[in-house]
């Protein structure tokens, strides 16, 4: 039995609960992913982390939110931690190529235009990065507000600059 928090959670429940997430959500953390690591070996990394912290976060899951928003709110923490922490130690990660990939990319080769569209989210800043992804997922500025802590109307504010940032480097992309 784990216990944190708030309640007593037995292994093979956290194990089960864990296995559904990924398999149900395993777009929404690969949209993640994409988003904040650029290499093939970083995905790996940082899917891998994202997969603790959803196993760690288990027991601490209320259903107070949706299942979603929860598992968002997870996978972007992890994300921006782990993407700070490997800013800081880029010059001394090891390679781990030769490890077999996690993710399996799709056979058939990704549209340009979604390749130009996760370069430039991955550009972005956290925050902005975050709500663009929640953004592209459909969640209302309440939503987004409560998944990064952030007022309704700040998130307005900071969609409609994302927004026009983004159709001004297209501009520049077709010049």
């Amino acid at each position: 039995m784990y216990l944190k928090g708030h309640r007593a959670v037995k292994k093979t429940d956290q194990k089960q609960k864990l296995n559904e997430w990924l398999e149900r959500h395993k777009g929404l953390i690969f949209k993640v992913v994409l988003a904040y690591s650029d290499k093939r070996e970083d995905h790996e990394d940082l899917f891998q982390e994202i997969a603790v912290q959803l196993w760690k976060s288990i027991p601490g899951f209320r259903g107070d939110c949706a299942e979603t928003t929860w598992i968002y709110r997870v996978a972007l923490n992890s994300a921006m931690a782990w993407f700070r922490k490997e800013k800081r130690h880029r010059n001394n990660q090891r390679s781990i190529a030769s490890l077999p990939p996690l993710l399996i990319d799709s056979p058939t080769p990704r549209d340009e235009r979604l390749n130009w569209l996760y370069e430039k989210i991955s550009q972005l800043n956290e925050i902005d990065r975050s709500l663009t992804l929640l953004m592209l997922d459909g969640y209302s500025y309440r939503e987004m507000a409560e998944i990064l802590g952030l007022t309704e109307s700040n998130v307005g504010v900071k969609i409609n600059r994302i927004k026009k940032h983004l159709v001004a480097e297209l501009e520049r992309t077709k010049q």
